[in-house]
């Protein structure tokens, strides 16, 4: 669970959520109950993570930045993995 107190969601975010028709909601219970499956700490302007968790049995990726300091999640893209490039699980690149 990601000590978060509030999220803000990306312009980008909010458009990839409506393409794909899931609601604040659904994003919010992955970011909580959702995997980590990557971490990137030098990310800016905040350190991020790649959270894996499932609507129904579709898999979705979101990157959130996590502001430590204000305890709040910044949600900067949510996407359907393409299974050509990861594995089967999703939570693996495949080799290039």
């Amino acid at each position: 669970m990601l000590p978060c107190d509030s999220y803000i969601f990306s312009g980008h975010a909010i458009q990839r959520m409506f393409e794909r028709r899931l609601t604040p909601d659904d994003v919010i219970a992955i970011i909580k109950d959702g995997e980590i499956i990557a971490e990137y700490p030098d990310d800016k302007p905040l350190p991020s993570l790649l959270i894996l968790g499932f609507v129904g049995k579709s898999p979705l990726h979101i990157v959130v930045g996590v502001d430590g300091n204000k305890r709040a999640g910044h949600i900067v893209t949510v996407y359907i993995p393409d299974p050509a490039k990861w594995e089967q699980d999703f939570k693996k690149r495949r080799p290039k």
